[in-house]
């Protein structure tokens, strides 16, 4: 369902799907899923979203979206209208004289860091309390727009702490910086996205437009680990996680979460976890 609001606050897509593939260019938007994922990929680079995080997409941005699942997976999309994030952020970062002699902002609207967000104490509270109103039949345009400018207020706060990981990125100019921290994270994105295939350093490079080696050392200095690693980790999380929660044979688990040899993943579970997959799995049942 959609939630249309004024033309100058954007509006709210609300729907439950299966199945569903799309493209286009859009406004600016917070994407949300909820029991399942979506896949996004602007060109190359490739974004999972699901009930552990949401996604940012800019304004104009061409995207690629597509959903398939065996139950329906609910979406709650806000969309931004044009001018709305550099009026919310005029009005949070000026004084009151400034405000109303000069109510609108004279410059143009900020570029968010495209990526997924883990779910935080600042932006998903309100996400989940307009999930929680909408599933329930609030539609009051009033309120609906309250959280518009509370949902943004956080947002663009969440961004200004983001320079601050920028800050830590091994480059002396900040410009440099700031486009080395976008690219690391397309190649993270991309690892998150295809973890279960046989996804390469050559290939997260190439996603980056860095060389392997320049993303091999710079990926370590800001997320701790290397590529491999970081996919590694991934792949044994997915596997706990199947031995959780089904009857799937170790072999079986071992080849859905992107190895290619049991012996293999035996080992790296073993390295990670502290137990074997068949005696983790005897445990957590």
């Amino acid at each position: 369902m959609i939630h249309q609001l004024p033309a100058h606050i954007g509006y709210i897509l609300h729907e439950q799907a299966r199945a569903y593939h799309g493209a286009g260019v859009g406004l600016l938007s917070l994407k949300s899923f909820y029991n399942g994922e979506a896949q996004y990929a602007i060109g190359s680079r490739r974004f999972v979203v699901n009930d552990a995080s949401y996604f940012i997409l800019n304004h104009g941005q061409f995207y690629d979206i597509q959903i398939e699942a065996d139950r329906p997976i609910e979406s709650l999309c806000l969309f931004f209208a044009p001018d709305f994030a550099n009026d919310v952020r005029h009005s949070i970062s000026n004084g009151a004289d400034r405000l109303l002699n000069e109510p609108q902002s004279p410059i143009s609207s900020p570029a968010f860091f495209e990526r997924s967000y883990p779910h935080n104490q600042s932006v998903s509270p309100a996400l989940m309390r307009l999930r929680v109103a909408l599933s329930h039949g609030q539609s009051d345009q009033a309120w609906l727009i309250e959280q518009f400018h509370l949902i943004m207020q956080r947002l663009l706060d969440m961004q200004a702490n983001i320079y601050r990981e920028v800050a830590s990125v091994p480059a002396m100019r900040a410009v440099t910086r700031e486009e080395l921290y976008r690219r690391l994270h397309y190649a993270r994105e991309y690892a998150e996205a295809l973890f279960t295939t046989p996804i390469t350093l050559d290939d997260m490079a190439r996603v980056a437009c860095m060389s392997p080696n320049h993303l091999l050392r710079t990926f370590k200095h800001v997320f701790g680990q290397t590529p491999y690693q970081y996919v590694i980790a991934k792949r044994i999380a997915y596997a706990q996680e199947l031995l959780r929660s089904t009857d799937q044979c170790v072999t079986d688990i071992c080849f859905a979460v992107g190895f290619t040899s049991l012996g293999s993943f035996s080992w790296w579970f073993r390295q990670r976890v502290g137990v074997s997959p068949t005696s983790y799995r005897c445990q957590n049942r």
